[in-house]
């Protein structure tokens, strides 16, 4: 991480063997970026075994879930970080497998590159406890990290922030994702929190080319009916260094399209 343009990418796999059977290795290769962060692996260390320790000539790291074929995240990175650290609470979601840091430590600079994959509540009530839970465990988790360094958070956080983030606000205002709660916590983040929504900084106002998922029922996503649930969330050092943002929809490798980031370090 010197001081040239880094490309980060974010996104939302919902399977790596899916997602890689549908081109993404190519689009990696084609793209070229420096690190991509995925989440929703659903795989297993053997599953990676011998077919997905890389990817376009990237090198992964990953934070897998103790159930088969659950969530679970990884980091593909060009360089090798300082430090790998999988997991931040030691109990119930470093078992599902939703947090992955890697650290890139110079004797001048301390920054790191995270995954996080934040729970759906949509399931039902008893997962929108637990994506509560997380809520409370993931916010002073980073405010204690944010003491200590800078990083970039890339996430399927599983919220939209404001109406002008999903297509359908007024019909969701009840449904997981865009609960007042939620949202709450979001404007906390983004305010006293400290953090920076870097999609938001550089598009202050964009709507439609916003979304980042879609539902696969009905014709969603050739309606564009989306939500913009994948952030790059950073600490404002090096929010300040983002250039510009692309989401990618030419191609479909999942329900989520990938979100990358220019950063000027």
């Amino acid at each position: 991480m010197g001081n040239s343009l880094f490309k980060l990418t974010s996104l939302n796999l919902n399977g790596i063997r899916s997602a890689t059977s549908k081109g993404l290795e190519a689009w990696i290769d084609k793209t070229a970026p420096d690190c991509i962060c995925v989440q929703e692996v659903k795989a297993q260390a053997p599953d990676l075994a011998d077919r997905f320790e890389q990817l376009a000539g990237l090198t992964g790291y990953f934070h897998l879930a103790d159930k088969k074929g659950y969530s679970g995240v990884g980091i593909y990175s060009r360089q090798e970080p300082s430090e790998v650290i999988a997991g931040f609470d030691g109990a119930e979601f470093d078992t599902e497998g939703r947090y992955l840091e890697l650290r890139f430590d110079t004797p001048t600079a301390r920054r790191s590159i995270i995954s996080c994959y934040f729970p759906s509540g949509s399931s039902g009530e008893e997962r929108q406890l637990a994506k509560y839970r997380f809520l409370d465990l993931i916010y002073p988790h980073l405010q204690q990290l944010k003491t200590q360094r800078e990083f970039i958070v890339c996430s399927d956080v599983n919220i939209a922030h404001k109406e002008i983030d999903l297509k359908n606000w007024k019909s969701n205002q009840k449904n997981s994702g865009f609960l007042p709660e939620e949202r709450a916590w979001m404007t906390k983040l983004l305010g006293e929190g400290g953090l920076v929504d870097v999609y938001r900084q550089l598009h202050p106002t964009t709507t439609d080319e916003a979304y980042t998922w879609w539902s696969n029922r009905g014709q969603a996503y050739a309606k564009n009916v989306g939500w913009r649930l994948d952030y790059h969330l950073a600490t404002p050092q090096l929010a300040a260094c983002a250039h510009a943002v692309a989401i990618y929809k030419a191609e479909k490798f999942s329900d989520h399209a990938p979100i990358t980031v220019d950063y000027d370090f």
